[in-house]
């Protein structure tokens, strides 16, 4: 079965030998996404615009592989403050709109960068044509 690859060219997938994201037949599975800006910062602002630049580059990965957002069925969420849940929440509804995947949330004590406060993982199925 061939498999595609794509990478968001983030600071740690070269460095830790991963990829963005990989197409398997109909199935997309995207790495751990924190919220790093394209000149290798994290971004500022909160938990809520770390989420959403988090779905962006999710986004992007799933757009490079020919999926999107709305073929999304599972989010991992991993938050380092449990009780910033709603500004995630918030991002979330925008992002998946009335295409709700299946969810999980976890806080953890530290993400990769100490600037980091959420990190986002999703699987996408992608329809197939009838």
């Amino acid at each position: 079965m061939t498999r595609e690859r794509t990478s968001s060219g983030g600071p740690f997938e070269e460095r830790f030998g991963y990829c963005r994201a990989v197409r398997v037949g109909n199935q997309i599975h995207v790495s751990g996404t924190a919220a790093v800006e394209p000149d290798g910062r994290v971004t500022p602002g909160g938990v809520g615009a770390q989420t959403a630049r988090c779905l962006t580059i999710i986004g992007d990965a799933l757009a490079n592989l020919n999926g999107s957002l709305a073929d999304v069925v599972r989010v991992r969420i991993y938050i380092t403050d449990i009780g910033q849940y709603e500004a995630t929440g918030e991002h979330l509804r925008a992002a998946f709109g009335a295409h709700p995947p299946a969810a999980t949330m976890v806080e953890v004590s530290g993400l990769i960068d100490p600037e980091m406060l959420v990190e986002v993982e999703v699987d996408a199925v992608i329809a197939e044509a009838d």
